[in-house]
């Protein structure tokens, strides 16, 4: 028998080849490759510790990223513009039916049809809605985060609400000229004044991770009457959310850990694993608010010197 032992091998020849040709290349451009992990390593510390780099990089990455994620949403919306056109007009249907009986009821309460007109009037004037696509949306962290493809070029700001056919959705953290970030009520950063419908109490939504169709009311008073079943809803306190937009329905109730209030598990409403199209709500009164809060902070300065 032939004795193949001493045989040349190919494929050890080949591979010798790769691994000196790969240690001439790093040998030759070391410096170089030094330098990337050096200039990543920084970027990074940069980004990551610095609030107004890490605020700049984020503006600016869904500037670059939000067309691919809006040609990747598109394609996702043309396959359930159905069923989200269906909840919106079941929704758009509700609201038209509560508005025509708080109506009636106003008008047999008062005498006067023409009044409860006018407040309406009144209430819509002060909110414009600006439609918008979502166009990145995270289900699985514990700070999700969305995207949506209105900026300021549309009106949109900071702070603003944002809803869709079947609920509350989140407030806009952060605004490019396109597209803006908002803190959906799936992050723990957020806390949206509610309130039971029909109950009066109120106390605050957050979302405490894990299943994205429940999160819980804080803070709702010991003596406090109501039902599971009952809907949760906004109050209208802030000048984010108007009153009455839906939260969701109260499905168990638990004691508070020092027991001074309820805490209530709630199913929400919205769909945030089906949810395309939103309306960020502008408030005309806010910036009104705004400048006099900061015009009675500027007395208290000047009488305080």
């Amino acid at each position: 028998m032939q004795d193949t032992q001493g045989a040349d091998d190919p494929t050890k020849h080949v591979k010798s080849y790769i691994v000196r040709n790969l240690l001439v290349f790093i040998t030759r451009y070391s410096h170089w490759l030094l330098f990337a992990v050096l200039e990543v390593i920084s970027m990074v510390l940069l980004f990551q510790y610095n609030s107004y780099q890490g605020s700049v990089w984020v503006t600016s990455a869904n500037a670059v990223t939000g067309k691919i994620y809006e040609m990747d949403a598109a394609v996702a919306s043309f396959f359930s513009l159905t069923e989200i056109n269906e909840s919106l007009t079941l929704r758009n249907i509700s609201l038209e039916r509560q508005v025509e009986q708080l109506r009636r009821l106003y008008a047999e309460a008062s005498g006067d049809t023409a009044v409860a007109t006018r407040m309406e009037l009144e209430l819509l004037d002060n909110y414009s809605l600006v439609p918008a696509k979502v166009v990145s949306n995270t289900l699985d962290r514990e700070d999700n985060l969305m995207t949506i493809n209105k900026g300021s070029a549309d009106g949109v700001k900071t702070d603003m609400g944002v809803v869709c056919g079947l609920g509350v959705v989140g407030v806009v953290y952060m605004v490019s000229e396109h597209y803006s970030l908002v803190i959906p009520v799936l992050n723990r950063q957020s806390r949206i004044s509610c309130t039971i419908r029909n109950r009066g109490y109120f106390g605050y939504l957050r979302w405490s991770g894990g299943d994205p169709t429940i999160a819980y009311v804080e803070d709702i008073p010991r003596h406090a009457h109501f039902k599971l079943g009952d809907w949760v809803e906004t109050n209208g306190y802030s000048s984010i959310f108007p009153s009455g937009v839906l939260v969701g329905k109260i499905l168990q109730v638990y004691n508070s850990r020092d027991g001074l209030s309820y805490r209530l598990k709630v199913h929400l409403s919205t769909d945030f694993g089906n949810i395309r199209d939103v309306y960020v709500i502008n408030d005309k009164s806010i910036s009104e608010q705004a400048a006099f809060i900061e015009a009675a902070r500027d007395s208290m300065r000047e009488k305080s010197h």
